[in-house]
């Protein structure tokens, strides 16, 4: 059986770093035998969360077509900037939405199950360490099994060949890492 992951970038910059760091990460999940699903959340668009919107018309629909992808996929994989130390608002705002209640399931059964990885990157040094911090805490709130390898991408705007590829075989690795243990411990988990 192969392992499905989602990959979601969580920025919606055409040339962002975490696109181009997300894009190594489905290329190393086929090169290891899962099958990897790319999201670009620039083709999720959503409100602001807003409780009286919900209210008014439950999810938006954007946020129900992510929220079945995701329910497709045994695991997800997560390459984020760092926003001021944290996580870009319309990640977080994507992960709010889907933790919000459907129908007769609870708002967190998207999470329910999930083994998740955490990338990042950054043009700075520390490659967006401190935003993986906040984005652990919340995935591990709303249910997900986050895996203890996490991979930050310092100097990212150099980091990547014309192809998309790593340049450095130490960072292409570091990438591998986090993906090979996502799929050996969703597939654990699975059997």
């Amino acid at each position: 059986m192969s392992v499905r992951i989602l990959v979601i970038a969580g920025s919606t910059r055409t040339a962002a770093l975490s696109k181009k760091l997300a894009g190594a990460a489905v290329r190393s999940a086929g090169q290891a035998g899962a099958s990897a699903t790319f999201v670009d959340l620039r083709d999720f668009p959503m409100p602001l969360y807003d409780g009286d919107l919900e209210a008014a018309g439950g999810l938006p629909e954007q946020a129900l077509r992510l929220r079945q992808l995701m329910q497709q996929h045994a695991a997800l994989l997560i390459a984020t900037p760092e926003y001021n130390s944290s996580i870009p608002a319309v990640l977080k705002n994507a992960l709010d939405w889907l933790s919000r209640p459907h129908a007769a399931e609870p708002g967190v059964s998207p999470y329910s199950n999930k083994v998740a990885g955490l990338l990042s990157s950054s043009p700075g040094a520390l490659g967006g360490l401190r935003g993986l911090v906040h984005l652990r805490q919340i995935l591990q709130n709303v249910g997900c099994l986050v895996i203890t390898e996490q991979f930050a991408l310092g100097n990212a705007g150099s980091a990547f060949a014309a192809d998309g590829s790593l340049v450095d075989a130490r960072q292409a690795e570091g990438v591998a890492t986090v993906v090979r243990r996502l799929i050996d411990v969703t597939a654990r988990l699975a059997a």
